[in-house]
């Protein structure tokens, strides 16, 4: 377990420790997140490691994970709670089967904690052993607007009313995380409780920096190569551009096909591995491929 951060320094320090390499902006915002507890909400594309920021966050200060994976129609029963019917109607049963008739009485057994089921939102609200969880509630656009209402009247008070049993309150608020890869725009109210930053593609140093890392196997030259083919992929019209995660999936999938550097045959044939759409790879497979990769052989020759 680790103290929580005491600067933005500390913060990029401990980040850095478990292999997340951020820029001072995100570092920034995560800091002043932690300290003032209040959510922080990730925008940017898919696979620039939005998600990730949770994970080695609550990696590193020994903190339980919970994730909210969000989808259209998700609801309260799936979020926050719902009750065990099933261990209820048992119940029922074996009161009556025992000649308990008292209606009050079984009603207040079933409607026990003991037959909440707590889901992620109201798990948020307890304690553990090292400190308050983190709660990461991702792809916060694939819900609806009731449920994102619902959210912030959550995250206003950090405390939920279950009817039977009262108000639910937490003694230290979660530390939340918000992620939206922005298929549709987030209501100003809820962003207003956030502190909220871009999440940008990183840099080609600090992609190489993260490939180093990440797939340490792979050749130095192979490495370069795949950073500068990204980053020029980046830059065509596609309707998914590779991000983070895919580059380390494509430089993990050529290690494995022992590539020392880039060639037309194995991009090609690995085009699958970066893109995720049948449109992109048709786009850039052939012609335009052994385009990019005589232009990223051609400048990088140039830099020596």
């Amino acid at each position: 377990m680790v103290n929580l951060p005491n600067n933005v320094d500390e913060t990029v320090r401990i980040l850095k420790d478990a292999d997340y390499l951020t820029d001072r902006s995100l570092a920034t915002a995560l800091y002043l997140s932690i300290s003032l507890k209040r959510p922080l909400f990730l925008e940017g594309e898919a696979g620039v490691g939005k998600t990730e920021v949770a994970k080695v966050l609550a990696q590193i200060l020994g903190r339980k994970l919970l994730r909210l994976q969000c989808y259209e129609g998700l609801d309260v029963t799936t979020a926050v709670y719902e009750w065990n019917y099933s261990r209820q109607m048992i119940e029922i049963r074996m009161a009556e089967a025992g000649g308990d008739k008292d209606k009050k009485n079984i009603e207040k057994q079933i409607f026990s904690k003991e037959f909440l089921i707590k889901r992620p939102l109201l798990q948020a609200l307890e304690m553990g052993e090292n400190g308050a969880p983190v709660l990461l509630i991702d792809e916060l656009d694939r819900t609806d607007e009731p449920f994102e209402a619902f959210l912030l009247e959550i995250l206003s008070d950090y405390q939920v009313t279950i009817p039977e049993l009262g108000t639910i309150s937490a003694v230290e608020p979660p530390i939340v995380i918000i992620t939206s890869n922005r298929t549709r725009e987030i209501h100003d109210a809820l962003k207003r409780r956030c502190f909220y930053h871009w999440v940008e593609y990183p840099g080609a140093d600090r992609e190489l920096e993260i490939l180093k890392i990440k797939v340490p196997n792979a050749e130095d030259v192979l490495s370069r190569e795949i950073v500068n083919f990204i980053k020029k992929l980046r830059n065509v019209d596609l309707f998914k551009p590779p991000g983070i995660a895919e580059s380390i999936d494509w430089a993990n999938a050529l290690v494995q096909l022992d590539c020392s550097s880039l060639e037309s045959d194995p991009v090609n044939n690995t085009l699958g591995t970066l893109l995720k759409y049948q449109d992109d790879i048709e786009k850039i497979y052939g012609s335009e491929a052994f385009r990019i990769l005589n232009e990223v052989k051609t400048e990088l020759a140039i830099e020596g």
